[in-house]
């Protein structure tokens, strides 16, 4: 049995699929999906094909998931989760594409990027029109402190942008950096899901806390996980490329573990690659991540911060179905790396 299993007394069925949670908020995630389909939709023919095409691309919708299952699993009964876990979809998606302009990435979950359908600046006015429709519905809600709280969210996000383009090619990046990059770019709208869930509930001031904590390692464990699935997954199950993150010139958790552990030969290829974004020594670059043990270790970061978020929803009130929802969740996003 893992340890993650072993730490969670409460789930019932590790093995419940992603399917089953979502089946929990039912009528709510459609109230979703029909609200994200009514906001799509332009007189600006660009804005409702990328939209379209956005729709048709699938994705877990985990960020809006963890808003339903947290809200309902701290008594919420009004109709304004609705709007916020619409509006944290539309945060995530438009950071996905601007990323994707960025990156110059061709594809996303198996399909083109609208950047490559469409070219950079329609992808990248399109994002902002998300980002306009988020606030839009920040606006609805009419609630001063959700809008503190994802209006700080969605600044330290464009922050943790820049950051890593900043770091583009530097193979000198720290694990703590690394950590920073990804809480700031990844994580943070997680733990905002959480938080504000917790907040328009009326919540304690400590539940919101541990929730908000719950957000944060979840969503830094599944970057962590991502990252190692670059070097340990195959390109079905990635939707993208193998190897993407090498080609980007970004030196992911796997890589700074990886030249820490490898001999003087491998080490100097892996930051060579690094620098100059080149892919031409994937095979070998993957071959020496996976023997130096990087990979492992990654791993084990990740089930320790998985472990992190579980702790944190062990917070009174007692467990409802909805936050063993939660500890299922992580479960599921672990197995990945299993």
């Amino acid at each position: 049995m893992s340890n993650v299993v072993a730490l969670n007394p409460y789930a019932q069925d590790p093995r419940a699929s992603f399917d089953e949670l979502r089946a929990l908020v039912a009528d709510d995630f459609n109230q979703v999906d029909a609200l994200i389909h009514s906001l799509l939709s332009s007189n600006v023919d660009t804005v409702s094909n990328i939209g379209k095409h956005i729709i048709e691309g699938g994705g877990k919708r985990l960020r809006p998931l963890v808003v339903l299952l947290t809200v309902k699993g701290c008594g919420y009964h009004g109709e304004d989760h609705i709007r916020l876990a619409t509006l944290i979809e539309f945060l995530h998606t438009a950071t996905l594409l601007h990323d994707d302009v960025v990156d110059d990435s061709s594809r996303r979950r198996g399909r083109p990027t609208a950047n490559a359908l469409w070219g950079n600046a329609p992808s990248i006015l399109v994002g902002d029109f998300l980002y306009s429709r988020a606030f839009q519905l920040m606006v609805e809600i009419n609630r001063m402190d959700l809008m503190s709280i994802i209006s700080d969210a969605t600044n330290t996000i464009a922050e943790g942008e820049v950051m890593q383009l900043e770091n583009v090619g530097n193979v000198h990046l720290s694990e703590a950096e690394y950590m920073e990059i990804i809480r700031c770019k990844s994580a943070l709208l997680f733990e905002a899901s959480a938080q504000t869930s917790a907040v328009l509930a009326n919540s304690t001031p400590a539940l919101i806390r541990s929730l908000r904590r719950f957000g944060l390692n979840f969503g830094l464990a599944y970057q962590i996980i991502d990252d190692v699935l670059d070097y340990d997954g195959n390109s079905e199950v990635l939707g993208k490329n193998v190897g993407d993150d090498l080609a980007e010139g970004k030196l992911t958790l796997p890589l700074i573990y990886a030249i820490q552990r490898c001999g003087v030969a491998d080490s100097t290829m892996i930051k060579s690659a690094i620098e100059e974004r080149n892919t031409s020594n994937l095979e070998r670059i993957i071959d020496s991540v996976r023997a130096s043990g990087a990979l492992e270790r990654a791993k084990a970061r990740a089930r320790s911060l998985t472990q992190e978020a579980i702790s944190a929803l062990r917070h009174d009130p007692p467990l409802s179905e909805y936050r063993h929802a939660l500890i299922k969740l992580t479960e599921i996003a672990l197995e990945r790396i299993r």
